[in-house]
């Protein structure tokens, strides 16, 4: 509750970082800053459509001049540049029938409130009607922009709970875990929205922690749950059951959600702001829903009692904890029957769906694809519609000119001439004549790889040959070359990260299981699935393949940061799955010491649970593909399809193959290392076999 109250009263401050300290769009960005500081914000366009007519009839030019004036009197605004002053020229279209204000503000992006953009967007609507379209395009118009994950959750929570039911039949038990990752979820959200405002946090980060923080806030309950079930069953009081729940199942769910929070926070290791909020804003949800699964939920479940039974639904399925899945014990003879063909099928299966990974290529987020009834989705049609798609994306050259200011002409006529090049502005130079700055438009959208090939073809030729052995320096800057200059930092940095996620993953799993074999082979098997999970997001997105099915026109580049993110989510989303499957399995090999036997009863004893798990985990990321942002879209479809591959072809065929192949492998660990490890007990069932 304080948490939510004092988030709502100081409000929100979302907006993406592109700062990539050593790269050339962050050289122009820093001229920018030197040279021309009043500049460094850039300008929002606000754009203007005759509804009858053309835009420079006298009754639509009197709308336009009017809005003008107000936005120029509003707080927060530093200047306005009408279409029909001296300056603005050329922000009108051939037809004359679109132009555009351009307004800069007195915050940049990173400091821009959400009441105070709503309070300017509404200022430059105001004039709206059937004579006049407006819109608001640039960080102004995105900060409105956010599309609603309201119904995105509705959905998943509802899916939620019909799982839930289907797997405890009692409405009582299903109510718990809902409400355990919902207070979970406040108090993350409460977090990442206090931070906001003295911190610069991605837009995409609330939509992503929403995403995990209900995923794991559910399934940490549920293993909790489960466990406490089965201690009423065997007799306990619920205090005591409760108690050893926590202290038993509890102990795998800080275990396994500390994997996910170590994965995220390796994310700044890439040393990619962007990236980085992304990675502790997921952290802080995957933390709040870890606290809330070991602190509220306890008390919970020793206040409630016997009562976890009550309002029971008739199903056609026993839901006693005790009672094992037949189905899951028959499938688990059967994978230690046919081990080599079990594992045969689940590598072809992961190898078929990676395939496609191997075309994918980095790009930026398409705002083409926003809903149409955004800000920025209207701004970005309207630009399009009157001045051509690259102008939603302009590159900034930024020329230190060191002396050589021959040099400017040659780049400017330089980068004209090439054939990715649409128009350039005249240079504008500083006022002690060190640095020269203008804009050139592309012919290709922003999301087009054809507009990398520009940003390339001009960065290492034709800027180069035209300045040649001059003093000069020249940089190709903006929004659009941030990106991709973005992806390039991501491609370089991701076999780093994943390197640096997978030894921590070995060497926990090294310290929980002491095994060598073990954590090795679930290193292996994590990786596959990511990799299947890439193949699909490549195969809907990038080629197109159903994208009309999820509320998309077309093919979307998939976005630079989703790779990345998208590991460390999965890599430690993964290791709970693992987690818990293997400490059934070690409990049945200590128990009778045959390995066979205890990858039987460790899959079929934990198999149901694993699979109901991932159910919510999928629906909850599913539900996400609702959303009108391309990139939540991207993040729903492929965290969706990849929890139900590991959870399904990982977990239940290909793990427990190879577990079979091993046999006595599984558990060897060499003497001196045995002697060097400290004890951990994950589930803390030793302490309990002592007592």
């Amino acid at each position: 509750l304080g948490l939510t109250i004092a988030a709502g009263s100081v409000g929100k401050q979302f907006a993406d970082d592109l700062s990539l300290p050593g790269r050339d769009s962050q050289e122009a960005t820093d001229l920018v800053e030197q040279y021309f500081p009043a500049q460094i914000n850039g300008s929002n366009p606000v754009l203007f459509k005759a509804g009858k007519g053309k835009i420079t009839d006298q009754q639509n030019q009197a709308l336009v001049d009017a809005t003008v004036k107000d936005l120029k009197d509003a707080d927060g605004v530093a200047s306005v540049v009408g279409p029909f002053s001296q300056q603005g020229q050329a922000q009108i279209s051939k037809d004359q029938r679109i132009a555009y204000a351009s307004v800069t503000l007195v915050d940049g992006p990173g400091e821009l409130s959400v009441d105070e953009a709503d309070d300017l967007v509404g200022i430059a609507t105001a004039k709206e009607g059937g004579e006049l379209d407006v819109a608001v395009g640039g960080y102004l118009g995105q900060q409105v922009s956010s599309p609603s994950t309201e119904s995105s959750e509705a959905v998943g929570l509802t899916v939620a709970a019909i799982v839930l039911v289907l797997t405890f039949g009692s409405l009582i038990a299903m109510g718990m875990p809902i409400l355990t990752a919902l207070i979970g979820l406040l108090c993350g959200l409460g977090t990442i929205t206090l931070l906001s405002n003295v911190l610069t946090i991605s837009t995409t980060s609330p939509t992503l922690a929403t995403m995990i923080g209900l995923g794991v806030g559910i399934d940490y309950a549920l293993f909790i749950v489960t466990r406490h079930r089965s201690g009423l069953a065997a007799g306990l009081d619920p205090e005591e059951a409760a108690a050893r729940a926590t202290a038993t199942a509890g102990g795998a769910v800080l275990f396994a959600g500390t994997t996910v929070i170590i994965a995220l926070l390796a994310l700044g290791l890439a040393g990619i702001p962007l990236v980085w909020t992304l990675g502790y804003a997921a952290a802080i949800a995957v933390l709040a829903a870890i606290l809330v699964a070991l602190t509220f939920l306890p008390a919970l479940l020793s206040w409630v009692g016997h009562g976890i039974e009550r309002l029971r639904v008739p199903l056609p399925h026993s839901t006693h904890p005790d009672n094992r899945a037949h189905g899951w014990a028959r499938w688990a003879e059967w994978v230690a029957d046919h081990p080599w063909l079990s594992a045969t099928i689940g590598v072809v299966i992961l190898l078929v769906l990676a395939w496609p990974a191997t075309n994918m290529k980095l790009g930026q987020e398409d705002l083409g694809q926003l809903p149409t009834d955004t800000q920025t989705r209207q701004a970005y049609d309207l630009t399009t519609e009157g001045f051509g798609v690259g102008d939603n994306g302009p590159f900034l050259i930024a020329i230190e000119t060191n002396g050589d200011t021959a040099a400017v002409k040659k780049v400017s006529q330089a980068v004209a001439a090439d054939k990715g090049v649409g128009v350039v502005t005249p240079p504008e130079t500083s006022k002690d004549g060190q640095a020269v700055i203008f804009t050139a438009v592309p012919t290709t959208s922003p999301s087009s790889f054809a507009t990398q090939d520009t940003v390339n073809r001009l960065r290492k030729h034709a800027i180069p040959n035209a300045i040649g052995n001059g003093k000069a320096e020249a940089h190709v800057g903006g929004v659009t070359a941030g990106y991709i200059d973005l992806g390039d930092e991501i491609s370089e940095n991701l076999p780093f990260l994943i390197a640096v996620v997978v030894l921590l993953s070995v060497l926990l799993l090294l310290l929980a299981f002491r095994s060598i074999v073990i954590p090795l082979q679930a290193a292996l098997m994590n990786l596959i699935s990511i990799l299947a999970a890439y193949g699909i997001i490549t195969f809907v997105f990038q080629e197109g393949r159903g994208t009309s099915l999820i509320g998309l026109d077309g093919t979307v580049p998939v976005v630079s940061f989703l790779p990345l993110v998208m590991f460390a989510i999965l890599f430690g989303l993964s290791m709970d799955y693992q987690v818990f499957l293997l400490t059934q399995v070690r409990e049945a090999h200590k128990l009778t010491g045959k390995n066979r036997h205890a990858v039987i009863e460790g899959l079929a004893g934990s198999a149901r649970v694993i699979t109901s798990a991932a159910a919510i985990m999928v629906a909850v990321f599913a539900s996400f593909i609702l959303n009108g942002d391309p990139v939540v879209k991207q993040f729903g479809v492929g965290l969706a399809f990849a929890v139900a591959i590991d959870a399904t072809v990982v977990r239940c065929l290909l793990v427990p193959s190879t577990l079979v192949l091993t046999s006595r492998w599984n558990w060897w660990l060499p003497g001196w290392l045995e002697r060097g490890l400290p004890h951990l007990d994950i589930e803390g069932n030793e302490f309990y076999e002592n007592r």
